[in-house]
């Protein structure tokens, strides 16, 4: 039996751990198969991605900055991918079309979404950054019954066009969203902010409500300087390491039709590939 072979595509795509847990989970379910790192330049996505229709790769995912820039030579993207414009996982169909999945909302809901009370509805939610992942997460706490949803970009004209495709969403110019925060449940960044050395995030912290609930889309470092800042005001924090493991999850069953389990050996394993 011949080796299947995965990918991952992006630029940079070093920091990913991708191929250490669909290896991990190969391994456990005795799937002949290779997952590996493709850091790979725009000119060349086409040419990677006809090498699923081809057959010498069986699926590829898709990181940043690459999310959209795939789709134009796909066949059609499904489901969330759809809704999103965003995709994360490609793959032939029963037809041998290419097509695009997206696993990240899935990924943000399973991760975060089921962790928070029944009382959604009432909850706002204030997104940082309007580029990659954003949209996925706006589609995700749109299907958890999160509704009132506000989004703040360094760029303006990226907020406006995510508007144009999530019409329920407010903006908030970059510079005024540190006033606003008061007024949140929930904060979720999907920006690097907080990674750039020397750095520091300009975050008021004043009248915060005691629940708020901090999301930080970065999974390495485990404790970004964001998530210390939130900490030191004992609000509850996450990382991103859980949606990157459940994103992960999805993607694998779509391609092997087997539900991975994410056990105890797989977290840690991935967490001692994370700074502190």
């Amino acid at each position: 039996m011949s080796t299947k072979k995965f990918a991952i595509i992006g630029d940079p795509i070093s920091h990913s751990l991708s191929p250490i847990m669909h290896n991990y989970w190969f391994k456990k379910y005795n799937i002949q198969a290779q997952y590996e790192l493709l850091n790979i330049k725009e000119s060349e996505i086409q040419k990677v991605i006809e090498k699923i229709k081809k057959k010498e790769i069986t699926g590829i995912n898709v990181t940043l900055p690459y999310k959209k820039s795939v789709i134009p030579f796909l066949f059609k993207t499904v489901n969330d991918a759809k809704e999103t414009h965003s995709v994360n996982t490609i793959m032939l169909d029963d037809n041998d079309d290419l097509i695009g999945e997206n696993t990240d909302v899935f990924g943000f809901q399973a991760a975060y979404l089921k962790l928070i009370p029944n009382n959604k509805n009432n909850m706002k939610a204030l997104i940082l950054g309007a580029g990659g992942v954003a949209p996925s997460i706006i589609l995700a706490l749109l299907k958890s019954g999160i509704t009132n949803i506000s989004i703040s970009n360094r760029t303006h004209e990226k907020s406006l066009f995510l508007k144009q495709k999530f019409k329920e969403i407010n903006i908030i110019k970059w510079e005024k969203y540190t006033d606003e925060l008061s007024k949140f449940d929930i904060l979720i960044n999907a920006t690097s902010l907080g990674l750039v050395p020397g750095e520091e995030p300009k975050i008021k912290l004043n009248n915060l409500k005691k629940s708020m609930i901090f999301i930080d889309t970065i999974y390495n470092p485990k404790q970004t300087k964001l998530i210390k800042l939130f900490k030191s005001h004992n609000l509850k924090t996450f990382n991103g390491l859980n949606m990157l493991i459940y994103q992960g999850q999805k993607s694998f069953y779509l391609w092997n039709k087997i539900n991975p389990e994410i056990d105890d050996d797989l977290v840690g394993l991935l967490e001692s590939k994370l700074n502190k």
